[in-house]
């Protein structure tokens, strides 16, 4: 039994949910997501509540359960607030600036680094070591985070590069004489 899948979905007010056959489509102040969830689960919606359960006693449906529930709900929560993520730059002259569409690095690499921001998600430098990542599908807002801080993942010894908000980066000691 999935302790996830068993929980409701609450469709909140100035939210919209269509649920059509495996299609479920969310309309909300921030914009439209829609999802296609696996054959091996039912979604329903009623009384303002979306229920999703497994469709047999299959190991895959039971596995997809609290997957598909969860996909549901980062729509409806994207929709209504969105998703960000924060990143720090840490290093001497490592910097970050909004250029137009694209992001340009300065990650100690013999070039600058311009990284074309996709649409659905927004980019934003408020400082030059700090990059917010904004978007309604948290999904895409994830994958960009990853692929900008995989320019300059951090590094165990001085701690520098690319690093998510809040993450440990663990240390190492360095050589002893």
């Amino acid at each position: 039994m999935s302790r996830i899948g068993k929980k409701t979905i609450t469709v909140p007010s100035g939210v919209t949910a269509t649920v059509n056959g495996q299609q479920v489509s969310i309309k909300g102040p921030k914009g439209e997501l829609s999802a296609v969830l696996v054959d091996e689960v039912i979604a329903k919606l009623e009384d303002g509540e979306i229920n999703v359960g497994p469709r047999d006693e299959t190991k895959r449906a039971q596995a997809m359960w609290g997957m598909s529930r969860t996909v549901v709900a980062n729509l409806i929560e994207g929709v209504s607030d969105g998703f960000s993520k924060t990143l720090e730059i840490n290093g001497v002259g490592y910097r970050a600036a909004m250029q137009g569409k694209s992001l340009q690095l300065s990650v100690g690499l013999s070039h600058e680094v311009n990284y074309p921001v996709p649409e659905g998600v927004s980019v934003e430098c408020p400082k030059p070591t700090e990059i917010i990542i904004s978007g309604i599908d948290k999904q895409r807002v994830g994958q960009v985070a990853a692929e900008i801080r995989s320019y300059r993942p951090p590094e165990p010894y001085k701690g520098k590069g690319i690093k998510y908000a809040g993450e440990y980066i663990f240390r190492k000691e360095g050589k002893k004489k």
